[in-house]
């Protein structure tokens, strides 16, 4: 039985005439393999040349179907059978150019004969629903442009030119670099797109010629079809132009192009070009082929190297030597010719059950063929997977973050942006934003939280400012207090900033934060020396903090320090807002760069060193005779200032997620509020409804009473 299968191929070369035998030698090696891959069936092959022209592709293929391609079909009334009959060719191998298969798919999927193309790489027939029946074994250039793209990045070039062409191959390719470029801030000096009337004397090619000799792009990508960069290339040597050059598969191991004379003048060219693997076996059959004889269609001849008579290649250099036909033998698409062979093979073996000595079926039809096993139709939401390493595919789910219309062998990348649910894999949605919200239980415990405290730390300055000439505030500060009060209210002010999708100005809360602490504490460090000064007849301790009893400086030194910090962070590296793509959100934050979460963690560590000097000396003046008890409260909020900041750093730098910002937010709220709490609110509550000892007279008997008791405990000892 033989089955009938045939093969395109464009314009006759060397290079051409290799990739016919590589089919040949693939199918006849099939058909005499011990033991037998397909008892009882025999592989046939008729080899059509398109010569690269969509007319006489369709014209081929139409012979071949000719059948199903008799117009007088339309007119039969429908009352009568009108299915198409079965036609004799199961499966095409072909077209090289993806012009010519987009054309030939479109007549294939009539009748639904496979299609397996070695060269075609448009991503638009990875589009199942309009090409349902071809396949390939290439992959599309969805991935040579990424890789053109990541090339350009690499070498750090800010600008491009790009020259395609009207055909699909150039269109797709041309439109797919365009957008790379454009999402990733990459300038595109000039676009030129080849009309099919391209050649060297029309008017696009002065135009192009001109185009690139006042370019100043860094390097021009060529994704058109050989023959048009044979064109532009004979011009640009005539006008001895220097560039550098990005080749697309379709050039960059061209024979022609690289023994152009002068080539090597144009400058530099990165191509790129499929993984090549040998085919098994085809360089002895091509060197064995004429038996060391001319033939009448080919000008070489082909010689062996077994004999010292014979002569040796140069394949290192064959423009010297063209006489070793081997020389020529591409290792791209001629092994992917041979896979396509293998595939349908492969595929053939399995539908028809066979074994090493007999095959369960011996018919099957071109419909069979297209969809079963190598040619699974997948679903929606699933992509083709070789098995085992070879050319059979099985289903398998793309991820969720792509999406596909089954019988590709790639899923399609959704945006940034988007994402494909578990039960839609076949589309791309967009995915939702993250970020805390005002709604959130967290949030509304937070504001709540800080506009209690907010409302009590006005409170405690109207209180405060009322009894400004008693003892009491003299005690606290004096004048520094309000100071403090406005710092602790800025701070309870940036607890907002944290809330909701964040913005430029929003996302100045932390340094904010810093500044307004660090006032606060260098407020309560200057109070701490004052008591020091006050209540210490040490003379040795008295004469050395006197030395620091300036108050003003001590506030103006400390928070300067801070202040000038916060200022660099948010000069060097503004705060602004970056999205964060996950799985199924976009996370919307504050951007926290390496070098921010320094100035993060020096903030932090500067403002935490003067809660330990206040607790420090907080601890030292405890035992003083402090009516106020000042010294003692300092002590217990410093510790609870410095406990909470220990346990919040690495948590924070190391948590991820919408409730970062509230975690950074609950810190703010617990280190003011052990301040309000410790430090003001108890001495409001002494002016509010303890006023007797709020005099000097107070004051003096406290301090009489407790040296009285240290004297008598000094003489009972």
């Amino acid at each position: 039985m033989y089955c009938l299968f045939h093969a395109f191929f464009c314009r006759f070369s060397i290079q051409t005439f290799l990739r016919t035998q590589v089919m040949i030698y693939s199918i006849q090696e099939i058909n005499q393999r011990t033991p037998r891959l397909l008892p009882n069936l025999t592989l046939g092959y008729d080899i059509y040349d398109t010569c690269g022209d969509v007319s006489l592709a369709i014209r081929a293929t139409l012979q071949l179907l000719k059948d199903q391609s008799d117009p007088q079909r339309c007119l039969i009334p429908a009352s009568i059978n009108s299915s198409l009959p079965e036609p004799e060719t199961k499966v095409v191998i072909g077209e090289r150019y993806s012009e010519l298969s987009i054309a030939v798919a479109r007549v294939l999927a009539l009748p639904s004969v496979t299609q397996i193309s070695y060269a075609s790489t448009s991503e638009e027939l990875s589009i199942k629903y309009k090409f349902p029946t071809f396949l390939r074994t290439v992959s599309s250039d969805k991935h040579q442009t990424k890789a053109i793209y990541e090339l350009v990045k690499n070498f750090s070039w800010q600008s491009v030119a790009i020259v395609g062409s009207t055909d699909e191959y150039g269109k797709y390719g041309t439109d797919s670099l365009r957008e790379l470029f454009r999402d990733n801030n990459i300038c595109v000096d000039f676009v030129e797109i080849l009309p099919d009337t391209f050649n060297k004397n029309c008017s696009t090619a002065r135009h192009l010629l001109e185009k690139i000799e006042n370019s100043t792009a860094e390097a021009i990508i060529m994704f058109t079809k050989d023959t048009n960069v044979q064109i532009i290339f004979e011009a640009v040597i005539e006008k001895n132009l220097n560039r550098t050059w990005i080749a697309s598969d379709t050039w960059s191991t061209s024979s022609t192009i690289s023994e152009m004379k002068g080539i090597k003048s144009i400058g530099p060219v990165f191509g790129f070009i499929f993984r090549q693997k040998e085919v098994p076996g085809f360089k002895d059959y091509v060197t064995s082929m004429f038996n060391g004889t001319t033939n009448n269609i080919l000008s070489y001849q082909v010689f062996t190297n077994g004999s010292k008579d014979d002569m040796k290649c140069n394949c290192k250099n064959k423009a010297s030597d063209p006489s070793c036909l081997y020389c020529h033998i591409d290792h791209d698409e001629s092994y992917n010719i041979y896979m396509a062979v293998q595939v349908i093979a492969e595929g053939l073996r399995i539908l028809l059950k066979c074994n090493n000595q007999s095959c369960e079926r011996t018919k099957f039809t071109a419909v069979e063929v297209s969809v079963f096993n190598c040619f699974r139709t997948c679903q929606p939401g699933q992509r083709m997977k070789s098995q085992n390493g070879k050319c059979c595919y099985k289903c398998v789910n793309c991820s969720s973050q792509e999406s596909s219309y089954g019988n590709d062998t790639s899923c399609k990348s959704c945006a940034n942006h988007q994402f494909s649910p578990a039960d839609h894999r076949n589309t791309c949605v967009n995915k939702t934003d993250e970020f805390l919200e005002w709604s959130d239980p967290f949030s509304v415990i937070l504001i709540t939280v800080a506009v209690i405290a907010i409302i009590a730390t006005v409170a405690i300055a109207v209180i405060i400012r009322i009894n400004c000439g008693t003892p009491i505030v003299k005690a606290i500060g004096g004048c520094l207090c309000f100071l403090e009060v406005v710092s602790l209210l800025l701070a309870f002010c940036v607890i907002f900033t944290f809330i909701g999708k964040p913005t430029p100005n929003s996302c100045v809360g932390i340094p904010v934060f810093g500044i307004s602490f660090s006032i606060c504490i260098s407020c309560i460090l200057a109070n701490l020396i004052q008591i020091l000064v006050g209540f210490s007849f040490d003379p040795t301790v008295s004469s050395t903090i006197k030395k620091l009893n300036h108050p003003v400086a001590v506030v103006v030194i400390i928070s300067g320090v801070q202040f000038g910090v916060s200022l660099a962070w948010l000069i060097v590296l503004p705060h602004s807002p970056v999205e964060v793509p996950k799985e199924f959100t976009i996370l919307y934050q504050c951007n926290m760069s390496e070098e921010s979460k320094k100035f993060f963690v020096a903030t932090i560590v500067y403002n935490s060193f003067w809660g330990l000097v206040c607790f420090v000396f907080a601890f030292k003046g405890r035992q003083l005779p402090d009516i106020y008890k000042n010294a003692s409260l300092i002590t217990v909020s410093m510790v609870l200032f410095l406990i909470i900041w220990i346990v919040f750093l690495p948590i924070y730098l190391t948590l991820e997620g919408k409730y970062k910002p509230a975690i950074k937010s609950a810190a703010i709220l617990i280190s003011c509020i052990s301040i309000l709490g410790c430090h003001l609110a108890p001495k409001c509550y002494i002016m509010l409804f303890r006023k007797e000892i709020n005099n000097q007279n107070a004051i003096s008997e406290y301090i009489r009473k407790h040296y009285e008791r240290k004297d008598l405990s000094v003489i009972s000892s």
